[in-house]
């Protein structure tokens, strides 16, 4: 991987120096620039704002998939990026390039000037500036953090989507399912529609409440509609219909669920074909989610040593319930052992993430990468609480990889735990980034 310094890299590292509290949830700093910029965030096409704890990105993915199957010219604002940062802001369809975001930053930074901001709040700040200067029919915006207080909450969507909700962000959001829901019920928009994807009662209380409270109209996941697997094929029970779909391009069984959570907010926000939903589908792209890894140099190594290799940025004791549902899909099909490679950041559950692979008993090579990641012998202790095999490699992913590879007969590998663990080994294949 070769080191490449962007236009806009020196500005970025100005911006983080700019409020000194990484996440410091709060509507007051980013309506003050809102309002500095002209408000942009008035003037956006149509937007659809998706929040939850899992899943929100797949869902926009899909969404963005399908709309631009109708021919439809989308912006969308998600985070974090993987590789380069230009991943958290599509214009118009395609990634902002360089020198467009490098001159972007550098007009909202003459605007802010030395006021405190977060890098969050400004990054936002200037995605809906630069959404706001150019047509588009469609605007996806991902909820960064929580809802309620995130920055992206000064938007005024046509339709609000909340994806499952479940415990993560604890230091931020609460230590209860009710509480994080408050918080991602926070996007609701009085007479504004919003679909719910399928929570545990507990979180659909909250937001049903939330949504009674502003007269919000709700489409619910497992109440007015319907997502299953069937044959290979994706079946949706709408109120009104009943769409017989080919299966998300997007592997694992939890994609069924949001793959039709897509379905459904694309249906409630505007006409749009089966043929149209299809295409969206089967096209959608959405790297480091449950994502075979067939090129690069870890891509070619596992091919040659006879195994497959994937990669998810899953991080939380739901994200590990999913994996661990379609890593024991894997396994089924031909018994071949698991081997997971698990880095993670200091502040996650280790041990609810790897909880869930109990049954499957993968052996688990633990490892750190740079940045605020838990130490290697952190993850292997929790893995041991969780009753899996560990063992730790100081030599970062490439050389717990091949360690993996080296055990016979040929394994399933995964690697977890972190999206920015994800991003690092996505960047080793420089063929396919930028995307």
């Amino acid at each position: 991987m070769t080191d490449y310094l962007a236009p806009h890299d020196a500005a970025l590292e100005r911006l983080r120096r700019l409020h000194p509290i990484v996440i410091d949830l709060s509507l007051n700093r980013m309506a003050r620039l809102c309002a500095d910029l002209g408000h942009p965030e008035r003037k956006l096409p149509p937007m659809i704002h998706v929040a939850g704890t899992n899943g929100k990105g797949s869902t926009l993915a899909y969404l963005r998939a399908m709309a631009q199957a109708q021919g439809l010219t989308v912006h969308a604002f998600t985070s974090p990026h993987l590789v380069r940062f230009n991943e958290r802001i599509r214009l118009a369809g395609r990634l902002i390039e360089d020198q467009a975001l490098a001159d972007l930053i550098a007009r909202v930074e003459a605007i802010n000037g030395p006021k405190s901001i977060t890098f969050f709040e400004f990054v936002a700040a200037a995605a809906f500036l630069t959404f706001a200067e150019t047509p588009a029919d469609l605007a996806l915006i991902e909820v960064g953090l929580g809802g309620a207080l995130d920055a992206t909450n000064v938007i005024d969507p046509a339709l609000s989507v909340i994806a499952p909700v479940a415990m993560d962000h604890r230091e931020y959001l609460g230590d209860t399912i009710a509480k994080i829901a408050a918080e991602k019920a926070g996007i609701l928009k009085p007479n504004r529609p919003a679909v719910i994807g399928r929570q545990l009662e507990e979180a659909l209380q909250v937001i049903e409440a939330r949504a009674e409270a502003i007269n919000a109209p709700l489409t619910v996941m497992g109440r007015d509609f319907d997502a299953w697997s069937e044959g290979g094929r994706l079946l949706v029970q709408m109120p009104d219909r009943l769409l017989d779909l080919p299966a998300p391009a997007l592997a694992g069984a939890h994609q069924i669920d949001n793959a039709g959570l897509a379905v459904a907010a694309a249906l409630t926000l505007r006409d749009i074909t089966d043929e149209e939903i299809a295409e969206g589908l089967t096209r959608v792209d959405w790297p480091a989610r449950f994502q075979r890894l067939t090129g690069g140099p870890l891509g070619h190594a596992a091919a040659q040593a006879d195994a497959d290799l994937w990669l998810d940025g899953g991080h939380n004791p739901h994200a590990g319930r999913a994996l661990a549902r379609a890593a024991a899909a894997l396994t089924a099909r031909d018994g071949r052992p698991l081997t997971l490679v698990v880095g993670m950041l200091a502040n996650k559950d280790a041990e609810g993430f790897l909880t869930p692979f109990a049954e499957l008993a993968p052996k688990v090579i633990a490892v750190t990468f740079p940045g605020n990641a838990a130490p290697a012998y952190q993850i292997a202790e929790a893995a041991m609480v969780a009753g899996l095999k560990v063992q730790t490699c100081e030599d970062g992913v490439e050389a717990a990889v091949a360690l993996a590879l080296a055990d016979r007969p040929a394994p399933h590998v995964i690697i977890a735990g972190s999206l920015h663990l994800a991003g690092a080994v996505l960047g080793l294949d420089q063929e396919t980034w930028p995307r």
